[in-house]
């Protein structure tokens, strides 16, 4: 009809319109403060002081906060996966279920934060220091946890398989029931650590201490051994590592 346009004759400019549209690429709210689900994707707050901060379910993916103090902030449920976490300071934050796969955490400071069920599969946390932690259940599948200094945390039922923790200090870990399964602990300090029951099947225990540990019930069948240290440890009803059952009251080597 007269004056009705034709929608086919309007298509190759309307293509035309959407084509010079710029493109919108979705990053966060930089310059929005802290608080409760921020969108801060992407964004430099390096060396911000955010201490006490409420972040709880914040959006901090791919963000840079290398140096900045995250003390006593919270931040359950926040979203920082391939974060640049460099030094960056978490102590006595509450990190419970947050998502750092990915993230780039060297030398960062954990000192005393509550992570449980936190992810950080393919972390890199070289020298991070996690003392007193809680790490239980959490998520650590091929994390670099080399010369990390883990004494005191609670990793119980934490799943460490593959990780890297090559010269890590887990003194008095409490990892009972932890999956550590083809995990590196190459010279490893592991004295006194609670290992009850937890899988140490084809990992790398090459010159590790494990002195007075209690690796009763544990899993170490295809572990490479050679030079570790086994003296006082307690190895009641351990799989070895030629598969045989340890004889119960086992103590320093398999009976």
């Amino acid at each position: 009809m007269p004056g009705n346009p034709n929608p086919i004759g309007l298509l190759p400019i309307i293509l035309l319109c959407l084509w010079w549209t710029p493109f919108v690429v979705a990053h966060g709210g930089c310059d929005d403060p802290p608080a409760r689900r921020v969108n801060w994707q992407g964004c430099d707050k390096q060396n911000a002081d955010l201490r006490e901060a409420d972040l709880r379910e914040a959006v901090l993916g791919r963000s840079d906060l290398s140096g900045a103090n995250l003390s006593q902030a919270q931040l359950s449920r926040a979203d920082l996966g391939q974060a640049i976490l460099r030094e960056t300071d978490f102590a006595g934050a509450r990190l419970t279920d947050g998502r750092l796969v990915g993230a780039k955490a060297e030398k960062a400071r954990f000192t005393a934060t509550a992570m449980a069920g936190a992810r950080l599969e393919r972390a890199t946390l070289t020298e991070a220091s996690f003392e007193r932690a809680d790490l239980s259940g959490a998520e650590l599948y091929q994390a670099d946890l080399s010369g990390a200094v883990l004494t005191n945390a609670d990793l119980t039922r934490a799943r460490l398989v593959q990780a890297d923790l090559t010269d890590a200090n887990l003194e008095k870990a409490n990892l009972r029931e932890a999956v550590l399964s083809r995990a590196i602990l190459e010279g490893a300090r592991l004295q006194n650590a609670n290992l009850l029951g937890a899988k140490l099947d084809n990992s790398n225990l090459l010159g590790a201490d494990l002195s007075n540990a209690d690796l009763s019930k544990a899993d170490l069948h295809g572990a490479r051994i050679d030079n570790a240290d086994f003296t006082g440890a307690k190895l009641d009803s351990a799989i070895w590592v030629d598969r045989k059952r340890c004889r119960p009251g086992s103590v320093g080597e398999c009976q």
